[in-house]
C-alpha cells in the first residue's frame, strides 16, 4: 500500500506532561501524545501500559492531575465525556455502546433529537432525524434502513453506526478503542476503507488495537506506552514490527518459545472427554470429538463456525438434542454448568467482562468463586486459606497485582484473564476449555498464556483451546479440529500450518458440491 503523506501542519491535539495516579499509585507519568489532522495514529502498549487511562483523561472521564491538553492551539481541560464531545473529541468503544431496542436513527441522535417549530419543544422531527441519519451513514458509504432497530444489524454495521454517531457531533478527533476485536477479515477491511476516507477528509484518528498487522495496514504514526510512561512516537514506516514489540515489552521477545512443531501427545486409552454425534438444532451439526489427558486440542474455524456453540454444549450452558457425551468413560448428562464442574470440567468464557470476572470483587474472591461453588456453602474456606491459595496462583501465573485483595476490575485485561484461569485451576479440573483466552490482550501476555497452556498439558491436564487467531491454534495444539458452518470438516495433526487449516476450511463440502450439481 502506498504510504499516506504526512501532514505538514502542526498537531490538532497535543497532550504533554500528563500525570495521573489512583490511591497514590502512579498510572501515567509524564506522558505525551500528538494527533495530527488527516492522520491515523496508533496508541500501542501492553495491558496495563496506561492506554485506557490516557484515553479517559483525554475524554474527561478522569481529571488529569498535572499536564496540559491543547486543542487547535487553545488549552482545554474536559471534565466529562459530554464536554469532550462539545470540543469535537468523540470515542467509539470496543463494545458497541448503543441501545439495541432503538432504531438506527434514534441511536445516532440519542439525547440530541431534533425538534420542530418554535413551540415544538416536545415534538421530535422524526423525518428530519431519519434524513440526517441517512446522510451521516452515506458519508460512510453505508445504505441501510435507519428506521429499523439496531439489533437487526450485525456487529460490523453497528460499529459503523457508532462511528456515525461520533461524527454527528462534528468530531475533529475520533478515538477508536479496539474497534476490530469482534469483526472478521472482510468486515475489518470495510471499516478500514471508511477510516481512510475520514482520514483523507482531515479527521485526526486515534486507533487502539492489539493487532500488529492492522497497525501497519492502516496507521501513519505510532505512540508507544510502557508501564505508564511514554516510550516514543514514531512514523509507522520507520518502526518495524519487531522493534515495536521490543518497545512495548522492554525486551526482545523470543521468536516463539515453542516454534518447533509439537509432538503428538501420548493418548490414554480412555479419553477425558468423548462426544459422539453431539448436536443442537440451529446451532451445531452432529460432531465427534475426543480430548485426552495431556493433550491440547485446538478448534480451528472462522467466526460463526460453531466453536463457542460447541464449548457451551460441553459445559452445560446449552442442551444438546442429539448425541452422547462421556467423561472418563462414563456417560454424562450436563444439564447445567454445576454438573460440568462436578465432572471436573472448567470453562474460561469468551467474554471475560460479562461472563467471567466480577469487577467489584477482589482478585482473591474471583479466584475462589468456582472452588467455593464446587465445595458448597457449608464448607467455606477461611480467609487465611483463601489468601494462601490465591497468592499461590498469583505467583504461578505471574498475575501483576499490588495485592490479592485488589479489585480485579483495576487489573489489565491480560491479568484479568490469568486470574480467570487461576479460578478454574483451583478446582483441579480434568479438562480446561479456553474460549478466546488471548482476546484483547497484548502480545507478551498472549505468549505467557500460551506457554502456560502447554505447561498445563505437560502436567497431564486436557485442554480444549479456541482462538480466532489461527497462528495461536497452530502453535499450541497437538491436534486441530476444524469447523466450518457449524460442522466438523476434519482434523489436522501437530505441526500443521495455518495454510493447511484455511485450505480445509475453504474446501467445498459435499453439500456445496450437491448444490452446484443441482444448479
Amino acid at each position: 500500500m502506498k504510504p499516506h503523506p504526512m501532514p505538514m501542519a502542526g498537531p490538532l491535539l497535543a497532550m504533554s506532561g500528563i500525570h495521573k495516579q489512583f490511591f497514590g499509585v502512579p498510572v501515567l507519568e509524564d506522558v505525551a501524545l500528538r494527533l495530527f489532522p488527516g492522520e491515523v495514529h496508533a496508541l500501542m502498549g501492553q495491558n496495563g501500559a496506561g492506554k485506557s487511562t490516557l484515553i479517559k483523561v483525554l475524554t474527561g472521564v478522569y481529571p488529569v492531575d498535572t499536564g496540559s491538553l491543547v486543542l487547535d492551539g487553545a488549552p482545554v481541560r474536559p471534565t466529562s465525556p459530554l464536554q469532550a464531545q462539545a470540543l469535537g473529541i468523540s470515542t467509539v468503544y470496543q463494545e458497541v455502546n448503543l441501545c439495541p431496542n432503538l432504531s438506527v436513527a434514534e441511536n445516532i441522535f440519542a439525547g440530541r433529537y431534533p425538534r420542530l417549530g418554535p413551540l415544538g419543544a416536545w415534538r421530535i422531527d422524526w423525518a428530519g432525524m431519519n434524513r440526517r441519519a441517512r446522510e451521516l451513514l452515506a458519508r460512510l458509504h453505508l445504505d441501510i434502513d435507519v428506521t429499523r432497530t439496531l439489533s437487526a444489524y450485525p456487529v460490523a454495521v453497528q460499529q459503523m453506526i457508532a462511528i456515525a454517531r461520533a461524527l454527528s457531533i462534528n468530531a475533529r478527533v475520533l478515538i477508536l478503542d479496539e474497534p476490530t476485536s469482534s469483526l472478521d477479515a472482510s468486515e475489518v477491511q470495510q471499516l478500514f476503507s471508511v477510516l481512510r476516507r475520514l482520514r483523507d477528509e482531515g479527521l485526526a484518528i486515534l486507533f487502539v488495537t492489539h493487532f500488529l498487522e492492522q497497525v501497519y495496514a492502516l496507521c501513519d504514526r505510532i505512540t508507544v506506552l510502557r508501564n505508564g510512561r511514554l516510550v516514543g512516537e514514531h512514523l509507522a514506516s520507520e518502526l518495524g514490527p519487531k522493534a515495536l514489540i521490543a518497545a512495548m515489552v522492554g525486551r526482545e521477545l523470543a521468536e516463539a518459545a515453542n516454534a518447533t512443531p509439537l509432538a503428538t501427545a501420548t493418548r490414554d486409552a480412555v479419553p477425558v472427554l468423548q462426544a459422539r454425534g453431539l448436536a443442537q438444532r440451529g446451532q451445531l451439526q452432529p460432531i465427534d470429538l475426543e480430548v485426552h489427558a495431556g493433550e491440547v486440542v485446538g478448534l480451528g474455524g472462522l467466526l460463526g463456525s460453531g466453536r463457542t456453540e460447541l464449548a457451551r454444549l460441553l459445559f452445560g450452558l446449552a442442551t444438546p438434542d442429539a448425541g452422547s457425551l462421556h467423561i472418563r468413560g462414563q456417560a454424562a448428562l450436563l444439564g447445567a454448568p454445576a454438573d460440568a464442574v462436578r465432572h471436573g470440567l472448567a470453562l474460561c468464557p469468551e467474554d471475560r467482562k460479562t461472563d467471567g470476572i466480577v469487577a467489584e470483587l477482589s482478585v482473591r474472591e474471583n479466584i475462589m468463586l468456582a472452588l467455593q461453588a464446587r465445595t458448597g456453602l457449608r464448607r467455606v474456606l477461611g480467609d487465611a486459606a483463601q489468601r494462601a491459595l490465591a497468592e499461590r496462583y498469583v505467583r504461578a501465573l505471574g498475575i501483576k497485582t499490588a495485592d490479592v485483595d485488589t479489585p480485579i476490575g483495576l487489573l489489565s485485561g491480560g491479568n484479568q484473564q490469568k486470574a480467570l484461569i487461576a479460578r478454574w485451576l483451583a478446582t483441579s479440573p480434568s479438562l480446561l476449555i479456553l474460549d478466546e483466552p488471548t482476546r484483547g490482550i497484548d502480545v507478551a501476555a498472549k505468549q505467557e498464556i500460551m506457554d502456560e497452556i502447554l505447561r498445563l498439558a505437560e502436567g497431564g491436564m486436557a485442554v480444549l483451546f479456541i482462538s480466532s487467531e489461527m497462528a495461536e491454534v497452530v502453535r499450541v495444539s497437538h491436534r486441530i479440529v476444524v469447523l466450518r458452518d457449524r460442522a466438523k470438516v476434519g482434523e489436522l495433526p501437530a505441526g500443521s500450518s495455518e495454510q493447511a487449516v484455511y485450505e480445509l476450511i475453504a474446501e467445498p463440502s459435499a453439500d456445496a458440491h450437491a448444490m452446484e450439481a443441482a444448479a
